[in-house]
């Protein structure tokens, strides 16, 4: 059963709550459900703040690695050659 409360409803909770509760309970219960809603918000503007760091740091590093691939690409270039070394014998065969 939903709760479909009207102008007249809402007025005679308060009033009960009042009876049951008195003012100065009543008012440091909002006061502190106020503190708890403010803390909640700065809490997750504090995660979300926290998650496009990250977000921004992981794209810079992607960025980074990106470029020095892309160094190594062009350094690195295979080339099909062969190194010839010149055979020199330091000293030549005299016992023929």
């Amino acid at each position: 059963m939903p709760f479909n409360m009207q102008g007249w409803e809402w007025v005679i909770l308060v009033v009960v709550a009042l009876l049951i509760f008195g003012g100065s309970r009543l008012a440091g219960a909002g006061r502190n459900a106020g503190r708890a809603i403010r803390e909640f918000k700065e809490e997750t503007r504090s995660i979300k703040a926290d998650e496009e760091k990250a977000k921004a740091e992981r794209a810079a590093g992607a960025t980074a690695a990106g470029e020095i691939h892309a160094d190594r690409a062009a350094t690195d270039r295979v080339v099909d050659a062969e190194i010839v070394e010149p055979h020199t014998d330091p000293k030549p065969d005299t016992r023929a």
